[in-house]
């Protein structure tokens, strides 16, 4: 458990160094800097901006007393005392931090090395009386374990702690180690002992879902299990564990709702704009397994730092579910390593013959990103796996995220886009060559040749998480390349119509409302047209919109498609249309109270409705995003391949084997 506070301190100092967060005292504390990936900067750059949010409103809103005082519980190696007092925002405040006595001495050790910090806190009295470690005017240590309660009151009141000033309590992920009864105990006390105080709580939630059994596996593979989930694994939970605690007021979001309601939409663009990102998936999940809550009571004016500044939908509510669908795992294809990836594609290159190309991975027991194509074969009622042959050297593939892949006619397949890094240049196109008839009962024969295109249609191509779409226009195939993003964008909404067979730019007249830009959506061919649903929009928000893109008689025509009630916002799913209704699978959502399932609506009436999936039978967690997917219409059934990610400092967790899901119950009731 003390090991978490070294890392974290690690973390926020990385984050600090790249500008998420201005704080020049972090590295002083931190120990030798490290170098951490945009998605750890970004998952600590919430944090810090969340406690620091709710810490300087309580100081604005209590200027006006004598006396205030903040007590910090398992503060670790955290730089907030120090960071107050620069600003200038500690006039009539003292801040103590507890924490085991080990940290709390070699913090104090730390501070009197180091001049820059030992200014600020000045002259030191009264050290080494009890548990007191470090003593400056405005400035406590003390060493002790939280969970000896009867002890922390009697060395804070010995530190000069008052019971009857306005108090701050502060849990920065400390609460969730300890055992329930010691830290409702401590909840308890706090409000019982001091009656003009506020409670700001940072820690994890949702433990049930699959990040959230990555999330928790890993803090007990760390020996530093989170005890607080089992019995309160969600928001509303956590609320009324302290209203019925004695607290009187109580405000509680998750990360994506602060992120998206209490940090300012310029501050919002800066921080998006810091490194080159691509992990929002796993950002999102992140956020949304942490949260920030407020308590207070005898509080004049009310504590409320938690208000939004923005009026944005809730989604902490329940998401109807119309039914479920299975899961189950494809008999003989466990422990294929090629499957395990993630921003790969899967398409039917011939009736029951898959192949899969790209994405990150497993290879060779590595994680990288992946050159072997892998097919998947059905014969006789069952899927085999082998790899594919590739004629031509490696480069011309280019270890490919994010690409699309068209199937089109003669045993041709074309490669649009796709990226090797976030910050290259996408990549362009590539046409895939392979055998008219391949045997499917032996996968291994099938070769793979690639040949590289002049670039003739360079803007359209240089884009990942894109959708490539065929349709007809005159008689005359076309491949509709629409939105994704690209090294210099972070989000297109941007068209073009590639001739099928010369791949050039063809200028074709739409006219309609123009959806608005967004990448990691959905594209399905219907009725000659295309079908575009969710994605991530400007300012790395969600969309709920479906809009069709019509064949005219002298163009196309966009159109926008009305759902009832509206598709819940969504991206990273995939989608497939079947006999008049598009069928979306998986994705990222805001609703932190379920994750994405199959959503089915019916293109005629706009009825929508969501079935989860049932993983009762799979031993793994099932992560339906970065995922491909291929539907089989005469069986009814949705054959997932891959999924997941970087599930933040938690580790990577890749789907290990492929999942088919049954929809025929559902489509014949839809």
């Amino acid at each position: 458990v003390q090991g978490t506070g070294g890392s974290s301190a690690v973390s926020k100092c990385s984050a600090a160094a790249r500008g998420y967060i201005q704080d020049r005292f972090l590295r002083l504390l931190a120990g030798r800097p490290r170098r951490r990936a945009p998605l750890i900067h970004r998952g600590y750059y919430i944090r810090t901006r969340a406690v620091d949010h709710c810490v300087q409103d309580f100081l604005l809103k209590t200027q006006s007393h004598p006396r205030t005082q903040v007590l910090s519980l398992g503060a670790g190696f955290d730089s907030l005392y120090f960071r107050l007092k620069d600003m200038g925002l500690l006039h009539h405040t003292v801040v103590y931090e507890v924490d085991f006595p080990n940290v709390v001495c070699q913090k104090a050790t730390l501070i009197k090395r180091m001049e820059e910090l030992s200014t600020l806190v000045g002259d030191t009295v009264g050290e080494g009386l009890g548990a007191i470690i470090f003593s400056g005017e405005d400035y406590k240590l003390l060493g002790v374990d939280l969970s000896e309660l009867s002890e922390l009151g009697r060395a804070l009141e010995e530190a000069g702690l008052d019971s009857e000033i306005p108090t701050l309590f502060i849990a920065e992920v400390v609460l969730a180690y300890m055992e329930n009864s010691r830290s409702d105990a401590l909840i308890q006390w706090a409000a019982e002992h001091f009656p003009r105080a506020c409670f700001l709580l940072y820690e994890q939630v949702h433990p049930e879902d699959p990040f959230g059994r990555v999330m928790h596996q890993h803090f007990s593979q760390l020996n530093s299990a989170l005890r607080s989930l089992a019995q309160y694994p969600d928001c509303e939970a956590q609320q009324r564990r302290f209203l019925g605690r004695g607290w009187t007021e109580c405000s509680v979001m998750d990360m994506n709702e602060f992120f998206t309601c209490c940090v300012p939409e310029d501050e919002q663009r800066r921080v998006q704009a810091l490194e080159p990102f691509d992990e929002y998936e796993e950002w999102h999940l992140k956020c949304s397994h942490y949260f920030v809550l407020t308590a207070s009571k005898g509080m004049e004016p009310s504590w409320t730092p938690l208000l939004p500044s923005v009026t944005v939908p809730h989604c902490a509510g329940p998401v109807g579910m119309a039914g479920s669908v299975p899961a189950a795992v494809c008999a003989r294809l466990s422990g294929i390593p090629g499957l395990r990836r993630y921003g790969h594609r899967s398409v039917l290159i011939k009736p029951d013959v898959i192949l899969t190309t790209g994405g990150f991975g497993e290879e060779d027991g590595q994680h990288c990103r992946l050159r072997n194509f892998h097919v998947l074969s059905k014969h006789a009622g069952c899927w085999k796996a082998g790899c594919v042959t590739k004629k031509h050297p490696d480069k011309r593939w280019g270890e490919r995220l994010y690409h699309t892949v068209s199937c089109l006619s003669g045993g041709l397949a074309l490669v649009v886009g796709g990226r090797t890094s976030p910050s290259s240049a996408g990549l362009g196109v590539l046409w895939l060559k392979f055998p008219e008839t391949c045997n499917a009962s032996d996968p291994d024969d099938i070769a793979v040749e690639l040949v590289n295109l002049q670039p003739a249609a360079e803007p359209a191509t240089l884009r990942w998480r894109h959708s490539t779409t065929e349709v007809t226009f005159k008689g005359e195939q076309y491949l509709f390349v629409y939105g994704g993003r690209s090294a210099l964008e972070p989000v297109l909404g941007d068209w073009y119509f590639l001739h099928a067979r010369e791949l050039s730019n063809t200028v074709i007249a739409v006219e309609g409302p123009v959806p608005e830009s967004r990448h990691s959506h959905s594209a399905c061919s219907w009725e000659g047209g295309v079908l575009i649903a969710g994605g991530l929009g400007a300012a790395e928000k969600p969309l709920g919109s479906v809009f069709l893109l019509r064949e005219l008689e002298h163009g196309f025509q966009w159109q926008a498609v009305e759902t009832y009630p509206p598709l819940i916002p969504r991206y990273s799913h995939t989608a497939h249309v079947h006999e008049g209704k598009l069928l979306l699978a998986g994705g990222v959502w805001f609703h932190a109270s379920c994750v994405p399932g199959i959503t089915v609506i019916d293109l005629m009436t706009g009825l929508c409705l969501d079935y989860v999936i049932n993983v009762e039978h799979l031993e793994w967690p099932l992560m339906l995003h970065n995922h491909s997917s291929v539907f089989l219409p005469n069986e009814k059934e949705l054959l997932v391949i891959g999924g997941g990610g970087n599930c933040f400092s938690f580790g990577t967790h890749l789907n290990p084997e492929p999942v088919s899901l049954s929809l025929s119950s559902i489509l014949t009731n839809h």
